[in-house]
């Protein structure tokens, strides 16, 4: 078994308590430890979700319901839906984003590139500020799980003057 060469200050006060809490070591700093971050899970169909305006550019009836983290800031997640026989106009993001589609089929075509057909539990990576679009071919809604590295934003290409 591998054991890693060095621990990084979080991990190493993190060993520091557990061992204080054995009663091997004592220190003053594990008062002084975060307490850890609770695990949370959300169901898309969950009606206590709260379901945020989407920029204006984006189809009437879309929505964003922010999971995990702060939309103006890095690493948020957000379901991300809009409505059945909708389209999504071409526009960018500073922030790479991770997506899953949680329901519906979407179509998105990223710029120079074939259109790809999502379908529940499909995965698609969209590079920083690839300019894409979609479409929701279902009757149902579109949702998507997505996971922004950076700051969430969308821009659409015609503000660029396209």
């Amino acid at each position: 078994m591998r054991y890693p060469t060095q621990i990084g200050r979080p991990h190493l006060a993190a060993l520091h308590c557990s061992l204080f809490l054995l009663g091997l070591a004592g220190s003053a700093a594990c008062a002084q430890a975060p307490a850890p971050e609770p695990a949370l899970t959300h169901d898309a169909l969950d009606p206590a979700l709260e379901w945020g305006a989407c920029p204006p550019f984006l189809p009437k009836g879309c929505g964003i319901a922010v999971l995990h983290g702060d939309p103006s800031k890095d690493n948020a997640d957000v379901f991300f839906k809009v409505p059945g026989k909708s389209t999504i106009p071409l526009h960018w993001h500073t922030s790479a984003e991770r997506m899953v589609l949680v329901a519906g089929e979407l179509h998105v075509t990223y710029d120079s590139q074939r259109t790809a057909v999502l379908r529940p539990g499909s995965y698609a990576y969209g590079p920083a500020k690839r300019p894409h679009s979609g479409y929701c071919a279902s009757s149902d809604p579109c949702v998507l799980f997505i996971a922004f590295e950076s700051p969430l934003d969308a821009v659409p290409v015609a503000s660029m003057g396209k």
